[in-house]
């Protein structure tokens, strides 16, 4: 209901203004031009001004920078969870080959750093 009354008010105020402009036409003509003219640049001051002020708050920029990176980061764990599914269905076998193939992959942000493993250190000499 409350849809309706919104739809014939703004319906109502839409007819009004056109008509307004109308008369406004065949009386003034050079007034109604000058309206727009005066409308228009003000309207331009105040977007320039808004403009102005949103590029200088840093906050803004690191946020703007900070959701790009969540987005492409949700993309690349998409398109891998998409491949990872691909692959399971692409491979069937048996449970063994499966198992064998999990330990096979390994996590890419891990390294082995090279040294000596299987020498033990004497803690108690000093």
């Amino acid at each position: 209901m409350k849809n309706r009354i919104s739809f014939y008010v703004v319906s109502g105020l839409i007819i009004l203004a056109i008509l307004g402009l109308g008369v406004k036409l065949v009386n003034n003509p050079t007034g109604l031009f000058q309206s727009i003219a005066v409308i228009a640049i003000v309207v331009a001051v105040i977007y320039f001004i808004v403009q102005r002020v949103n590029r200088a708050n840093p906050g803004k920029r690191e946020h703007r920078a900070f959701a790009q990176a969540a987005k492409k980061s949700k993309k690349r764990f998409k398109n891998k969870e998409q491949g990872s599914a691909i692959q399971r269905k692409a491979k069937t076998g048996t449970l063994t080959s499966i198992k064998k193939s999990k330990r096979k992959s390994s996590t890419t942000h891990l390294t082995v750093i090279e040294g000596k493993k299987g020498k033990k250190k004497n803690r108690a000499s000093l």
